[in-house]
């Protein structure tokens, strides 16, 4: 008589195995598609054959998350500290930002795919961890910066305790990112960010006696000191217009579009062919996005040069010193510059999060995405949230003035973003990768310029610091 082997499971334990682990494949795949109808329906549909402008998207978000806090602070630095000086950087910035940030959205829109599951899946394991980590870094002080001036603002008008503002807006930030989609409250922020408007009125109004003449000629003429000051402001300057986290923010908001718009069912996974009308749509937004950018940062550096430079006052430290700019305004000057701050604050701090959360998740392979409910993406959201966690805590280990604090981590993007663009360079003309996608000869010589530019500017400034001389 043969007796049952002890090793081998009843038929009936294997059905009943096979059912549990059908069903809870089944059960994956419907949740999956509702998250992915629920994406649909909140995306308004986009027809190519449309004008430019009803077809802006990723691009547009992309350039109102660059005026960041970080960015308002280090702009207005600018002008405060050398007047019309370095308004030679924008008309140079805005070409270069432009073939940067269309590289990032091409490769989302060709690949399906975020920037570090392509480096995974096509370069070593050392390079992918390199990027993620240099990206976390960069990231987790930027939002630290950028919560110090939020609840510094919150403070200056509302008074009460800095703590309480801080530990008040981080908790609205996470529960929002995490509850509510980002397509949805992105609608209401916007609104916040024309306060940034302010600065355009008050550069444009007869009694502030912006020199027109003068800022012509230093929008066509550069100029160049060897002052450690000078080179700091230059290369944080650089680094929140062109930032790391926007690289990877808008190769996954793409591929986020891409879903939205049923041209792919998950990332990765596209169902037809990149087209042609893509593309086109693609760097029409790239540009808009850029160009929208670069106006604010015109006027908040003329603003704050005709206000503050003029009469001498080139030190700003605090939230109130930076919202004097405003002052021709009367007393909402203080409201607008909060309402602007905490506007783009509670934009760029979901972008800075999420664009970590891409990498890591892309990184781990878990499952990620904003259509996703909390529940389908749970390492993807705890991610966004530790990391503006950590960013929170920062504040209570260092303290530094709020408006300083966004020009370092300006200057540190600088620093960052030179060996990122390299390797964005790398995948764009890699055939493989892009298939016929590649860059032109425009692109390519636009992206090694950046390089070249920005590298340059982060080199001469770590020699000052390893000097002393900074």
């Amino acid at each position: 008589m043969l007796l049952p082997d002890p090793m081998k499971k009843p038929v009936a334990l294997h059905i009943e195995e096979n059912t549990v682990k059908a069903e809870a494949i089944t059960t994956t795949v419907s949740e999956d598609l509702e998250d992915l109808a629920n994406a649909r329906l909140q995306t308004p549909e986009c027809d190519t054959r449309k004008p430019w402008y009803k077809c802006v998207g990723p691009g547009l978000i992309t350039g109102a998350a660059d005026d960041d806090p970080s960015g308002i602070g280090t702009y207005s630095v600018t002008g405060a500290q050398f007047g019309y000086l370095l308004l030679w950087l924008i008309p140079v910035c805005v070409p270069l930002m432009i073939a940067v940030q269309e590289m990032c959205g091409r490769i989302g829109v060709v690949t399906g795919k975020g920037l570090a599951a392509v480096i995974k899946e096509n370069y070593p394991r050392w390079l992918l961890y390199g990027v993620v980590l240099l990206l976390l870094g960069a990231n987790v002080i930027n939002i630290y910066a950028d919560l110090n001036i939020m609840a510094a603002s919150a403070k200056m008008l509302f008074h009460g305790s800095f703590t309480v503002w801080l530990t008040l807006i981080t908790i609205v930030i996470i529960t929002l990112q995490i509850r509510v989609p980002y397509r949805i409250y992105v609608k209401l922020l916007k609104w916040l960010c024309l306060a940034l408007l302010a600065y355009v009125i008050v550069a444009l109004m007869p009694s502030v006696h912006n020199d027109w003449k003068q800022i012509v000629r230093h929008l066509v003429t550069p100029t160049w000191s060897w002052n450690p000051a000078f080179i700091l402001t230059v290369v944080g300057f650089l680094g929140t217009t062109i930032s790391p986290y926007l690289f990877f923010w808008q190769a996954g908001e793409e591929v986020e579009d891409e879903i939205a718009g049923g041209t792919a069912d998950r990332p990765g996974h596209r169902i037809v062919k990149t087209s042609a009308e893509e593309i086109r749509v693609l760097r029409n937004d790239t540009v808009i996005g850029m160009i929208a950018s670069q106006l604010v940062t015109f006027f908040i550096v003329t603003c704050t040069a005709a206000t503050l430079n003029a009469k001498g006052i080139t030190n700003i430290e605090t939230a109130q010193d930076a919202a004097q700019a405003l002052l021709p305004l009367g007393p909402a000057a203080y409201w607008l510059f909060m309402l602007g701050i905490l506007g783009t604050g509670m934009l760029a701090i979901p972008t800075l999060a999420g664009s970590a959360a891409y990498a890591v998740a892309e990184t781990a392979g878990w499952r990620y995405g904003l259509y996703r409910r909390f529940g389908r993406a749970k390492g993807f959201y705890l991610t966004i949230a530790a990391v503006i966690l950590i960013g929170y805590a920062l504040n209570f280990l260092h303290s530094i003035s709020p408006v300083k604090g966004l020009l370092y981590s300006a200057a540190l993007n600088g620093i960052v973003a030179p060996p990122l663009i390299i390797v964005l360079l790398l995948i764009c003309n890699r055939r493989k990768i892009m298939g016929d996608r590649c860059n032109g000869v425009f692109s390519n010589v636009l992206g090694v310029l950046t390089v070249i530019f920005m590298g340059s500017a982060a080199g001469f400034l770590l020699w000052a610091i390893a000097t002393g001389k900074a």
